[in-house]
C-alpha cells in the first residue's frame, strides 16, 4: 500500500507541474483572468495533496483500514476536485461548459476534508 501511495503521489505531483505549465503558457492566451485563477486553484490543490500523499506514504505503514481510507480519500478527492475544475474551466473557455462537473468539485473537496480528518485520527 505504501508503494501504491507513493506512485500515485508521484504521478499526481508530476501532472500538477505539467498542468501548471500548460495553464501558465498555453491557456493564458484563451482564459480570462478569473478562469486562469480557477485553473491555478486546481493545480495548487493537486500539488499540495500530492505532497501530503508522499508524506503519508513515507510515514505510515498503511495496514489498517482507516489509513487506507485516508489515502483513498485524498486520491479520489484530488481527482474529483482538481480535474473537475480543469474540465469546467477549459469547457467554459470553449463555450461548451460541462455543467455536470459543477457538483463534482464540492464532492472532491469533501473527500479532501475527509482525508484530512482521517489523517488527524490516524496521527
Amino acid at each position: 500500500m505504501e508503494q501504491f501511495t507513493l506512485v500515485f503521489a508521484s504521478i499526481l505531483g508530476g501532472l500538477a507541474v505539467i498542468f501548471g505549465a500548460f495553464g501558465a503558457h498555453a491557456l493564458k492566451k484563451i482564459l480570462s483572468e478569473e478562469q486562469l485563477k480557477s485553473f491555478e486553484t486546481g493545480v495548487k490543490y493537486q500539488m499540495y495533496h500530492a505532497i501530503v500523499l508522499l508524506i503519508i506514504g513515507f510515514n505510515f505503514k498503511l495496514e489498517i483500514a482507516s489509513e487506507k481510507y485516508m489515502v483513498y480519500s485524498f486520491i479520489a478527492g484530488i481527482i474529483l476536485f482538481s480535474f473537475s475544475i480543469y474540465g469546467l474551466v477549459i469547457s467554459s473557455a470553449k463555450n461548451k461548459k460541462i455543467k455536470i462537473l459543477g457538483p463534482i468539485t464540492p464532492l472532491g473537496g469533501l473527500l479532501l476534508i475527509i482525508g484530512w480528518a482521517l489523517l488527524v485520527y490516524n496521527v
